[in-house]
């Protein structure tokens, strides 16, 4: 009893760990992702001009996408499985800092979708802050 007692306190802990932190997603949009969206996430950020596609507006992916947040389609983004190659190299260029423990976010249909916990507090914040 003891023994799936501490199991259970311990899973319940590690739950915990994953749950989604819009400060420190907040805090990473600063340092990997404001360059090129810009500090006010509208695509104008200071390497903006150089690239050969035009950073999205971060504030209106929601009412680009009837309403919805593409959450699919900005974790693939993010995380590389959706290459995006706007200044010779695909995005993010910082590439391997988003790996690391793979957690599950439930998608609009109800499938989850792995991804790591940087990238599940990232999107936290970009849909945190939707027009």
């Amino acid at each position: 009893m003891k023994t799936g007692l501490s199991a259970l306190a311990v899973t319940l802990m590690a739950g915990a760990g994953f749950a989604e932190n819009v400060d420190e997603g907040a805090a990473l949009y600063r340092t990997h992702c404001a360059t090129c969206h810009g500090i006010d996430m509208d695509g104008n950020g200071p390497m903006a001009g150089v690239l050969l596609i035009k950073p999205d507006n971060l504030l209106t992916l929601s009412q680009e996408n009837n309403g919805q947040f593409p959450l699919v389609r900005v974790i693939k983004r993010i995380d590389g499985r959706d290459p995006l190659v706007s200044h010779g190299s695909p995005m993010p260029v910082y590439g391997d800092f988003f790996e690391g423990v793979d957690v599950a976010l439930k998608t609009p249909t109800g499938q989850p979708i792995m991804t790591s916990q940087p990238v599940v507090e990232l999107v936290a914040f970009l849909q945190s802050v939707q027009q």
